[in-house]
């Protein structure tokens, strides 16, 4: 018995051990177009490369919060990865036409510094890496309904992000225009 779980212990550390090599490389890892935010690893031999031809468009649906208030919203870490992949294959900023529409319980990642500091002791984690996405191009979204929902007014919303009458109309709006849908 002793033996068989050594042999399982060790086929399930070959099993892991390509997924993890190489990840804490940090000069593996790249960023593109957005320093410090959306890591991510060129792959120009792989299959599905995004042409620098054609608008590539995304509407990213962020409802997760942070686990750690402390730290950015995952969701608007892999939005930034998005543009950083996109980056990495040469697609220009005005072929990239992604949006991004928080709401739900990751509606807090979108409060100004002075409203976070109240709620949570400390400035916004999230500013700089929305300023960033912005500042690539992406559309940052809020839900009208969601703020009214937590009790957050209009004017505590960071001012890079814009507010939407609601997720739900956003959703439909950019559905309806082609933006496939990517939940995080």
């Amino acid at each position: 018995m002793k033996i068989r779980l050594f042999v399982l212990a060790m086929l399930a550390l070959l099993i892991t051990t390509p997924v993890t090599a190489g990840a804490g490389d940090s000069g593996a890892w790249q960023y593109p177009e957005i320093d410090g935010f959306g890591r991510m690893q060129p792959l120009p031999e792989a299959v599905n490369q995004p042409s620098p031809d054609k608008v590539h468009k995304a509407l990213f649906d962020v409802t997760k919060p942070s686990k750690d208030k402390n730290k950015p919203n995952p969701g608007l870490d892999h939005v930034a990865r998005a543009v950083n992949v996109f980056a990495s294959a040469d697609v220009p900023r005005n072929k990239r036409d992604f949006v991004v529409v928080i709401h739900g319980p990751a509606t807090v990642s979108v409060l100004n510094d002075a409203q976070y500091e109240k709620h949570f002791d400390h400035k916004n984690p999230n500013q700089k890496l929305i300023a960033a996405l912005r500042e690539a191009g992406v559309t940052v979204h809020v839900c009208g309904q969601a703020l009214a929902e937590h009790g957050f007014e209009q004017s505590w919303v960071d001012s890079n992000v814009d507010v939407a009458l609601s997720a739900l109309s956003d959703l439909v709006i950019y559905g309806n225009r082609g933006y496939p849908l990517v939940p995080l």
